[in-house]
């Protein structure tokens, strides 16, 4: 059953919450916003709001779930946080070890914490691993990615900030796209994610527009949360356990 509104996966699993921005797809972070709300409201592990703050009773949650699930890991923090312990990472790659049925993917915006603490590491078969590349300048996240021995590589492009040029998806296999949403949303303009999916077909990535966002293809903002998931006129949709020969 799928127990969340992000597009691209089934379930979340917060074995940490909080973070801190780094980048310019930070700047209106969903998670954040969230964090303050969970506060207010008095939920269990939102006392610090969106302080990075570990919660280890979170940790054997998907131990108990026996149907195959989409977890998306620390929806809510950044796995790879400056602050979190290794003691504790190994506690969470313990778990994905121990529930090959599952799949966990895994998204960063600290790519050369990832890298340090994978290089040397044999990942599961059963984590998807991405990083976020919103603008140009973060282009770079993605070698990091590249040299990490994981069975799905993908990149996350949300919030698409500008036009990203030409990418390298060498070993890349999956690109999820999508625009900002928020009233303090910035502007997504078609071409940009067209000429991503141009480059997915040609490099054989599996491509998922995940949404307009506040800003429509039109380029007209509207007061609802988005504006449709339509990209020249089509819904993509694309996972790459589709795509056979990565099997």
């Amino acid at each position: 059953m799928k127990l969340t509104k992000i597009e691209w996966t089934e379930q979340t699993w917060n074995p940490s919450v909080g973070c801190n921005k780094v980048s310019s797809g930070c700047r209106n972070c969903y998670a954040e916003a969230m964090a303050r709300r969970l506060k207010a409201m008095g939920t269990k592990g939102y006392e610090n709001g969106f302080e990075f703050n570990l919660l280890p009773d979170r940790l054997e949650q998907p131990l108990h779930i026996k149907k195959p699930t989409k977890f998306f890991v620390n929806s809510m923090s950044d796995l790879f946080h400056e602050n979190m312990p290794h003691e504790y990472l190994d506690s969470i790659f313990e778990i994905i070890k121990q529930t090959p049925w599952h799949t966990y993917q895994i998204l960063t915006k600290r790519e050369k914490i990832m890298f340090e603490y994978l290089k040397e590491k044999d990942l599961p078969k059963n984590v998807w691993l991405g990083v976020t590349v919103e603008s140009k300048g973060t282009k770079n996240r993605i070698d990091y990615l590249r040299r990490i021995n994981a069975k799905i590589r993908f990149l996350s492009m949300e919030p698409l900030l500008d036009d990203v040029g030409k990418l390298n998806l060498s070993n890349i296999h999956w690109v999820i796209v999508g625009g900002e949403s928020g009233v303090s949303a910035r502007p997504m303009k078609s071409k940009w994610a067209l000429k991503i999916k141009y480059q997915c077909d040609e490099q054989n990535a599996a491509f998922f527009f995940k949404q307009w966002g506040a800003w429509g293809s039109d380029g007209i903002k509207r007061s609802k949360k988005s504006n449709g998931r339509e990209l020249d006129g089509k819904i993509y949709n694309e996972y790459p356990e589709l795509i056979k020969e990565y099997f």
